[in-house]
């Protein structure tokens, strides 16, 4: 049975907090992302975080989509670039498709690009699932750049074809 003293204090509870019901209801909205890959052809929509909850199926499909397109490896990405890559996407705009140049790369293609006298790092964070290349269709690389600085979320590196972004030190190119 209730106590007197316990019903008082709830009903004074609900009196009090009633009104600002609306502030304690805040919903988190969904994560989206929409991604073409260039180097597959593929393309890839997935609401990935929805209600507060990471939907694992997702995070499954932009993994494989992120995979190294050169051997087809496939490792989980970390969740904290995915994240930064939708929060960029979000400030020009919640719809824009996302063009993924790299997201994982194997060691074997990492290596095959250092052989080609391609300027990509030995420990490059691509190798750990850590870093995305990426570019959006009418949004100026330097704008893109500019946007990911402001997360102060690891590295940024600005390239006339795209941008590049890490959750590693935070630093800038």
């Amino acid at each position: 049975m209730i106590s007197r003293r316990f019903f008082l204090k709830a009903l004074v509870t609900a009196a009090v907090y009633y009104p600002f019901k609306h502030v304690y209801a805040y919903q988190v909205p969904d994560r989206i992302l929409n991604m073409y890959n260039i180097h597959t052809g593929e393309r890839l929509s997935a609401v990935y975080h929805s209600s507060g909850v990471y939907d694992p199926h997702a995070i499954n499909q932009i993994n494989y989509f992120l995979r190294c397109h050169y051997t087809n490896e496939v490792i989980p990405m970390d969740i904290k670039v995915i994240n930064l890559l939708c929060d960029v996407k979000d400030v020009v705009g919640e719809n824009k498709e996302i063009t993924i140049i790299s997201g994982y790369r194997s060691s074997i293609y990492n290596r095959l690009l250092r052989s080609l006298g391609r300027n990509v790092s030995k420990k490059s964070m691509h190798l750990k699932g850590r870093a995305i290349d990426f570019t959006i269709e009418g949004i100026d690389n330097g704008k893109l750049a500019q946007i990911a600085k402001t997360f102060k979320s690891g590295g940024v590196g600005r390239y006339p074809e795209f941008v590049h972004i890490d959750v590693g030190k935070i630093r800038y190119w």
